[in-house]
């Protein structure tokens, strides 16, 4: 097969097959062939991830929760204090597009372009 492997951090997060091997790929999972756009050709479309919702930043403690993140950990990955980490999430600070972005991406969530 003729797979490329997008990694991030040095661990495979994506992988991208031919167009023929995708096909047979979900034709042997019992699924439905796909259309131009990736879609089941028998399917409504799919909600792109822009129409997902944002989550605010007020929400940002939760998610980190959620994810089972320790602040100390969450703030050392995007770049930032334990201590800024806590005032973004008690609401006292507003983070840069970068961070917004960074802790987007770390948390698994559709971003935070514009101040929430």
């Amino acid at each position: 097969m003729g797979i490329q492997v997008i990694s991030r951090d040095g661990q495979p997060e994506y992988a991208v097959v031919p167009w023929e091997q995708y096909q047979a790929l979900l034709k042997a999972a019992g699924q439905p062939a796909a259309n131009s756009m990736g879609q089941p050709a028998t399917c409504e479309p799919v909600v792109e991830p822009s129409a997902a919702r944002v989550p605010s930043l007020s929400e940002l403690a939760q998610l980190r929760q959620a994810k089972g993140l320790a602040p100390e950990q969450l703030a050392r990955t995007v770049g930032i204090s334990p201590a800024y980490l806590a005032m973004i999430e008690s609401g006292e600070r507003q983070p840069d597009a970068a961070i917004r972005r960074s802790l987007a991406w770390e948390l698994g969530v559709p971003g935070w372009s514009e101040p929430s």
